[in-house]
Order: C-alpha cells, then sequence, then structure tokens
C-alpha cells in the first residue's frame, strides 16, 4: 500500500486513545501520516506520541442545537479541505453524521463506525426522524459502513438508511486490547463479594435496577457490597447514591481513570444497560481480566457473554431477573466464580481481540484506495 494520509474524526481525545490506539499505532508504524480531529479532552500526549498529530475540534457530543452543529459541519469540512486525507476513519454519532457530510462535500473516502444508535436515533419521536435523516445523509457516500452489531445494522435497513451499494462489514465491537487488559488472578475469600457497576450513572444504564435489586440482596446477605464507578451529573441519583452508601451496600466512587484496582477487586461486573450500545466496552475489559459478567438481553450487551458459562443474561428492565442473577451467583463455590471468569477470558481471546478489527481496517483502506 501506498503511504496515505489518513484522518480520524471522533468525539475526543480520551475516547480515541482508550478505543482506537491500535489502528493508530499500526497506521504510523507503516509509515502512513495520522491526524485526529476531535475535541481536546484527556490523553492528548498519549495520543501525540503515538505518532500522530491533533487538530482540535468542539465537537459539543451531548448538544443538540442546530446552529452549533452546523458550525460543526463546517468545521469538519475546513479540515478536511486544508489536510486533503485519503481517507477519514470516522466515528460516534456528530463524527458520523457531519464528518460523513463533509467528506461527501470534499470528495473524501471515509468509513464510518456505527458505534451505537443513541437514544436520539432509537426510540421514535421527532429526534428520531431527525436523527435517522442525518445519519442518511452522513453515510450515504460511505466506502464501507462498519458495524458492531446485527441489531444496528437491522435498523439501518428498517429505516431506510442505508446506501444502496453500500458494503458493509460486522466487527466484533471495538475490539478489546489484550496486552492492556491482560488475565487477573481471582479475588482472594475474604468473606465480602464485591459487584462492580461500570458507567455513566443514568436510567437507561439501569442504575435504578441496581439500586433496587441490591437494596433486596443485602436484606437477606450481609457479605455483599455493590461498587458503582461513573460520572453522576443529576441530583436525584446523587441523593440515591448517598442514601444507599448510608445503609451500608453501596460505594459509590465517582469517575474513575485508573479502572485496574476496581476490576482487581470484583468478583462480578454487573451491567443491567437498556442503552443502545454498539458493543459494550465495558464488558469486553471486564471479560478480558477473567470477571464473570451479569447483563442484559440486549445488542451489544448479550454477545459478550456465554450464558451460564462465563455469566448470565437478563431481560432488560427486569429487576426481579436481576435479582435471580445475584442470587444465582452468590450460591456458586469460589471455584465455580472463577472458572466463568476464565471462560469470559478465553471468549475474548477468540472473538473480540482488537487486532481484528485492526486487520479488518486495514483491509478497508486498502480496498479505498484501490478503487481510485
Amino acid at each position: 500500500m501506498k503511504k496515505l494520509k489518513v484522518m480520524i474524526l471522533a468525539n475526543d481525545t480520551t475516547y480515541t486513545y482508550n478505543l482506537r490506539n491500535e489502528i493508530i499505532e499500526r497506521l504510523a508504524s507503516d509509515g502512513h501520516e495520522v491526524v485526529v480531529a476531535s475535541q481536546p479532552l484527556l490523553l492528548q500526549e498519549e495520543l501525540k506520541s503515538l505518532g500522530c498529530r491533533l487538530v482540535n475540534i468542539e465537537t459539543n457530543r451531548h448538544g443538540t442545537n442546530p446552529l452549533s452543529d452546523l458550525g460543526l459541519l463546517m468545521k469538519f469540512r475546513m479540515v478536511l479541505s486544508e489536510e486533503r486525507p485519503d481517507v477519514a476513519l470516522t466515528y460516534n454519532i456528530k463524527p458520523n453524521a457531519y464528518g460523513g457530510i463533509a467528506c461527501r462535500m470534499t470528495k473524501t473516502h471515509y468509513i464510518p463506525n456505527i458505534t451505537g444508535l443513541g437514544t436520539a436515533v432509537e426510540y421514535p419521536g421527532l429526534m428520531q426522524k431527525i436523527s435517522t435523516k442525518l445519519y442518511k445523509a452522513g453515510v450515504a457516500g460511505a466506502d464501507c459502513i462498519m458495524f458492531q452489531n446485527d441489531e444496528n445494522k437491522q435498523f439501518f435497513i428498517d429505516h431506510h438508511m442505508m446506501p444502496k451499494k453500500a458494503r458493509t462489514r460486522l466487527l466484533p465491537g471495538s475490539g478489546v486490547s489484550l496486552k492492556v487488559h491482560k488475565a487477573m488472578e481471582y479475588p482472594v475469600d475474604t468473606g465480602v463479594i464485591n459487584f462492580l457497576f461500570i458507567a455513566r450513572v443514568m436510567a437507561e444504564k439501569g442504575i435504578d435496577l441496581l439500586l433496587g435489586a441490591a437494596k433486596r440482596i443485602y436484606e437477606k446477605h450481609k457479605n455483599v457490597m455493590f461498587h458503582i464507578c461513573g460520572q453522576c451529573d443529576d441530583e436525584k441519583y446523587i441523593g440515591l447514591l448517598k442514601e444507599a452508601e448510608k445503609s451500608g451496600y453501596i460505594n459509590y466512587h465517582g469517575e474513575q481513570k485508573d479502572m485496574v484496582p476496581f476490576f482487581e477487586m470484583a468478583h462480578c461486573i454487573v451491567h443491567p444497560s437498556y442503552y443502545p450500545e454498539g458493543m459494550s466496552n465495558v464488558l469486553l475489559e471486564a471479560a478480558a481480566h477473567c470477571r464473570p459478567i451479569i447483563a442484559t438481553d440486549r445488542a451489544g450487551c448479550r454477545e459478550t457473554v456465554d450464558e451460564g458459562k462465563s455469566g448470565y443474561i437478563i431481560p432488560i428492565k427486569n429487576q426481579d431477573a436481576l435479582y435471580d442473577a445475584l442470587e444465582r451467583f452468590l450460591a456458586m463455590t469460589w471455584e465455580q466464580r472463577r472458572n466463568m471468569g476464565l471462560a469470559g477470558r478465553a471468549k475474548v481471546e477468540h472473538e473480540f481481540d482488537r487486532q481484528l478489527v485492526v486487520n479488518a481496517y486495514m483491509e478497508e483502506i486498502a480496498r479505498c484506495i484501490k478503487h481510485d
């Protein structure tokens, strides 16, 4: 392959480094120029150390102001016109939509990755109508559309968002870095079982279900602790978490940069999410660290678990099912829990190694350039 300039359009530098560092590293090591255009947050220096150059763009990922979004489209168009990359890789909803439109305007090859639909796209209503039209326009000229699960692809088909001659590829999510997320020894039996919830504290991530089930479990089993790691901006949930902490069964740690100590102490990761996931990175990382998983039966979660072998799958929005799964886990022996975690590690090694994603990208980039 000739030496290329590859541009990455994504929400922010934290996301880009944590989930896209291997593709950047591979491109740079092969002699290609890599430019990352995203909002500058954490890990900027770490990104630069991989061999890429940064261009700052305020993506305002949670904003819904049409004028602001129009400005974002113009920013993407301007940076693409100035940099003139051979191919752009786009991630997240706004870069996929507005970045994709900008790629069409500048006649740039591009490969969008559907990292999840988001609530605005998935749930019926005015926002869905607007969002699906934007997404349709964003992927209309794509060389290849990367999907992280079959349901997201079917949603695009059902809502007439798929270009007629689109080439698509199903990825194992973002994959998981097996070098970074290493196998861990299972926690020794200290008499206390630690459950771990890692997500932004919001209803769609299942926090209400977790708090309800945790309270019921604690009424019967005093040897449990539910640890919660994630950003919380909602005063309602801040109050609920403080109340649960006083009762003795919840320990809220806030947002954490280094999750290794939490994975080390956890006996099981609980993820009762019904948020529109692409593929849950939390669950992939948990399995890579040899931790059993309790997750919901929805796209982006169910794929990461072998029912009864590496964890349990429960119906969405079902607190009784979550409670029952927690009870089943508590009834297991230490050896059974450890073996469940080992099964999860074996699964991600076989199905979700991030190098599978990197290889897929290298193939699709080569195919883009071949057709010039």
